[in-house]
């Protein structure tokens, strides 16, 4: 019985020839060490020509990690999350939010007492 149509056995699209010799030779690589604060290390390949960032994120915990195996970084401070009314606080004094307050209240009595009302 013949074959299904397959002209070539044992191979995949995409396959090509094995060996450097065929691919060209790889750039020569320098491999350098990242530590976190929950001392992760992890090993970071880089070219040799390349300039190797300070910092690098742990891909084991997410934390910043950094070449000092000593002193890492620390973690990063989480904000809680903020109201409008917080951020308005912020800005804002209680005696500065007071007087804005009188101002509004003083422009909608006025407004009232000329017949404008507004809803």
């Amino acid at each position: 019985m013949a074959g299904g149509g397959n002209a070539i056995r044992g191979s995949r699209v995409g396959a090509g020839p094995m060996g450097e010799a065929e691919r060209g030779e790889a750039a020569p690589r320098q491999a350098v060490a990242y530590f976190c604060a929950h001392q992760h290390r992890s090993v970071v390949t880089f070219a040799v020509e390349a300039q190797v960032p300070e910092s690098w994120d742990c891909p084991k915990c997410g934390l910043p990690a950094s070449l000092d195996e000593e002193n890492p970084p620390p973690p990063p401070r989480i904000e809680p999350y903020k109201t409008h009314l917080a951020y308005v606080k912020e800005r804002r004094s209680d005696a500065e939010a007071k007087d804005i307050l009188d101002e509004a209240l003083q422009l909608l009595r006025s407004r009232r007492k000329s017949g404008d009302i507004i809803f």
